[in-house]
C-alpha cells in the first residue's frame, strides 16, 4: 500500500498520463497488468514439428557402403569416368566436401548424398562420410585408419541416410563366383545356403548399428535405403556370363536381403514410437527402382562388368549404380524426407507463450 501510495504521489507530482502508473504498477507489484500479458510461470507453447521440419532443423549425415559414396560413378584423376575424379553431379560441390578420407573410400559427388544435400537447405549443413566397402561393423569401428562413420553423428543431426549390409553379405564374392565360372555351371547358385546364413547374421549387426545411431542423435530421422534389383524381373539374355537362372537368383538374394533390412528398421521404429522416442528410423524400399533400367538393358541404372583389359583387372565400378542411377536414388530420399514415417512424430520446439 505505502508503494502504491509513492508511485500516485510520483505520477502527480511528475503530470505524468494516468496510463503510466499501470505500467509502474505492473512492474513493480505485478498488479494491474494488462489482460493480453502471460501470467507468471506459464507454460511454454508446444509444436510438434513435420516430417520435413524434422529433417531439416539440424544437419545431414550421409553415411554407408559403396552405394552411397558413389562407386559407381568414381574415377581417380586421370582416369575415365562419369563423376571425373569426384566433380560429376549437379549439386555445388562447395555445399558438400567429400570429407577426410574421400580417395580411399571413393567418395563421388555424382553420389545420391551430395544430390540429396544440395536440394534442401539443412540447419546445420550436411556431411558425406559414406566408405566403399564398409560393413556394419566398419561402421561402428572405422576404415582406413579413419573415424567410424557414427562418429560423425551428435546430437545436432537431424537426417541420416544409410546403405549397409550388402558386404556383410559378401555380395561382391558371391557376384564374382558367379561370372567367374563356366558358362553351364551351377556354381552361381550354389551359393544359396552359405549366403541366406549371412544375410540372417545382418539381423543382430543391423539392429546394433541403429542402436549405435539413435543414442549419438536421438532426434534425428534415420533412413535406411535398400538396395536395387540388379537384373530384370523376366531376364531374356545372359549378361556377362550370367544365365538366367542366375540372375533370377541374384534378385532373389537382394530381395531377402532388403527384407531383412526392412525387418530391422520397422521393428526398430515400433519401439521408437511405442515409448514416444522422438526421431525415426525409415526403410526405403529400393528393390524397383531400376525397373526397366537393370544391368543389361539399354538404357541401364547399374553399370555391368567392366574389365581393364590391359591390367586384367575388373573395375571396382562394375554393378554399381550409374549417375542416372545415383539420381534415382535421390529421388527417393527426396521423396521420403517429405513423405515421412507413415506415423506422427514426437520431435517438438518450445516456444513462449
Amino acid at each position: 500500500m505505502v508503494t502504491a501510495a509513492l508511485l500516485g504521489v510520483l505520477v502527480a507530482v511528475a503530470g505524468l498520463p494516468l496510463g503510466w502508473y499501470g505500467g509502474l504498477a505492473c512492474a513493480a507489484l505485478q498488479t494491474g497488468c494488462p489482460a493480453t500479458a502471460p501470467p507468471a510461470g506459464s507454460l511454454p507453447r508446444v509444436t510438434r514439428l513435420t516430417a520435413v521440419q524434422a529433417a531439416l532443423s539440424g544437419s545431414y549425415a550421409g553415411l554407408g557402403d559403396s552405394y552411397s559414396s558413389g562407386e559407381g560413378v568414381y574415377a581417380p584423376a586421370g582416369q575415365d569416368g562419369e563423376d571425373g575424379g569426384g566433380t560429376g553431379g549437379k549439386p555445388d560441390p562447395g555445399r558438400l566436401p567429400a570429407g577426410e578420407g574421400a580417395a580411399p573410400c571413393h567418395r563421388a559427388r555424382g553420389s545420391y548424398v551430395p544430390l540429396v544435400a544440395g536440394a534442401h537447405r539443412f540447419g546445420g549443413g550436411a556431411g558425406f562420410w559414406a566408405c566403399s566397402g564398409a560393413t556394419t561393423g566398419q561402421l561402428l569401428r572405422g576404415q582406413h585408419g579413419q573415424r567410424p562413420q557414427v562418429a560423425r553423428v551428435d546430437r545436432s543431426t537431424s537426417l541420416v541416410t544409410v546403405t549397409i549390409g550388402g558386404n556383410d553379405a559378401g555380395f561382391a564374392r558371391v557376384l564374382t563366383a558367379c561370372i567367374v565360372k563356366l558358362p553351364w555351371s551351377s556354381a552361381c547358385v550354389d551359393q544359396d545356403a552359405e549366403v541366406a546364413r549371412r544375410v540372417d547374421g545382418l539381423r543382430s549387426s543391423l539392429h546394433g548399428v541403429l542402436r549405435e545411431l539413435r543414442s549419438r542423435a536421438p532426434q534425428a530421422r534415420i533412413v535406411v535405403l535398400g538396395y536395387p534389383r540388379p537384373f530384370p524381373a523376366r531376364p531374356a539374355d545372359r549378361v556377362d556370363n550370367l544365365g538366367v537362372e542366375d540372375q533370377l537368383w541374384l534378385n532373389r538374394v537382394t530381395r531377402r536381403l532388403n527384407d531383412v533390412m526392412r525387418e530391422v528398421a520397422t521393428g526398430f521404429d515400433r519401439a521408437v514410437a511405442a515409448f514416444g522416442g522422438p526421431g525415426s528410423v525409415e526403410f526405403v524400399d529400393a528393390y524397383d527402382a531400376f525397373d526397366g533400367h537393370e544391368a543389361g538393358t539399354a538404357q541401364p541404372y547399374l553399370n555391368r562388368l567392366i574389365v581393364h583389359v590391359k591390367e586384367l583387372s575388373v573395375d571396382s565400378r562394375s554393378f554399381h549404380p550409374t549417375g542416372a542411377g545415383y539420381r534415382r536414388l535421390a529421388e527417393l530420399v527426396d521423396r521420403q524426407i517429405v513423405t515421412g514415417p507413415g506415423r506422427p512424430l514426437n520431435n517438438v520446439v518450445l516456444s513462449r507463450p
